[in-house]
């Protein structure tokens, strides 16, 4: 089954214009995601599986899936997006849930969804406009504990390679995440009141709160760059190891990665590498019949981004 695999980092940073740390690294990360964009035209696939995350955007703690499949979806605005409706396949979107239901995933269902930047700002990459190619939206908790394990992401991943692998359409399965960041994102147990209200209920920010928001992001961005907090900087080593376990598809290395270890060497971002493995395994399954080749095209640590910024592709015919 001709199939490809594109598993990218994302940062709303770079919508802003923030002042090179190291000179050449964003406009080289732009590159290369644009080589991917041409190489994606050029395969022209009949649907896109994003494996994307959230950051309290569209998914609250007044219900937490740790994973949700978008029948309906909506790219939201934040950072600037332009946001607007996704081009999902419904009865495809439907279809999966129903197999992933008799194959012991007890997914979640949006015909709602709301997409953020998490999964945004990487289809708009690959593809110019958020509707230009047929997507099948996977959200991903990877934000919001108690998550998913890592494992987890990859049996459930693969589950959806299953089923898509049926439909023999030309496929191209993206994971947006990571590598190792630490953005300030509150979380529940040490939020105040009023933030920890944000957090549960299920509510689409003001356009301050959105600016407030980014606000702190960029001075917290600002602040990595001088030296300062509160953000831990991104692990270059951390994210070297990633790489080599995703790109080598080590399992049970994957699998071993903790809650703990991301905390403390890969940031409250890290945790978005969930989206990397769910979509590998995705691909593999689809791949199945061939080899899934794998090259990893990009890697910097980009601190003005807050990111350890990647982009790995693969492909099988």
């Amino acid at each position: 089954m001709q199939v490809r695999l594109i598993l990218c980092s994302h940062s709303p940073l770079m919508l802003k214009e923030m002042p090179e740390t190291l000179p050449g690294s964003q406009a080289a990360f732009m590159r290369t995601m644009q080589d991917v964009a041409e190489d994606l035209g050029e395969f022209e696939p009949e649907l896109v599986v994003t494996f994307g995350p959230d950051h309290f955007n569209g998914f609250f703690y007044d219900l937490m899936p740790s994973f949700c499949v978008g029948v309906h979806a909506q790219g939201t605005r934040d950072w600037g997006m332009e946001g607007g409706a996704l081009r999902v396949p419904s009865e495809l979107a439907i279809d999966c849930c129903r197999h992933l239901h008799r194959n012991s995933f007890d997914v979640a269902i949006s015909h709602d969804m709301k997409v953020d930047h998490g999964t945004t700002i990487s289809l708009a990459q690959i593809a110019g406009t958020l509707d230009h190619y047929s997507v099948l939206p996977i959200f991903v908790n990877c934000a919001a504990d108690p998550r998913p394990s890592i494992r987890r992401a990859r049996e459930f991943g693969a589950e959806v390679g299953r089923f898509i692998a049926k439909s023999g359409l030309r496929v191209v399965v993206m994971g947006s995440g990571g590598l190792s960041h630490d953005p300030p994102t509150p979380r529940l147990a040490s939020a105040p009141n009023e933030l920890a209200r944000r957090l549960i209920q299920r509510a689409v920010p003001t356009t301050e709160e959105l600016r407030a928001r980014e606000a702190r992001v960029m001075k917290a961005a600002t602040a990595l760059v001088d030296g300062g907090g509160p953000c831990m900087p991104p692990d270059g080593e951390w994210d070297a190891e990633f790489l080599s376990k995703v790109t080598k598809w080590d399992l049970e290395a994957l699998d071993r990665i903790s809650d703990e270890e991301l905390d403390q060497r890969a940031g409250f971002g890290g945790h978005e590498v969930r989206t990397w493995v769910a979509a590998s395994a995705a691909a593999r399954e689809l791949a199945r019949a061939g080899e899934l080749t794998v090259q990893q095209r990009y890697y910097e640590i980009i601190p003005e981004w807050l990111t350890g910024m990647g982009v790995v592709t693969g492909q099988a015919s």
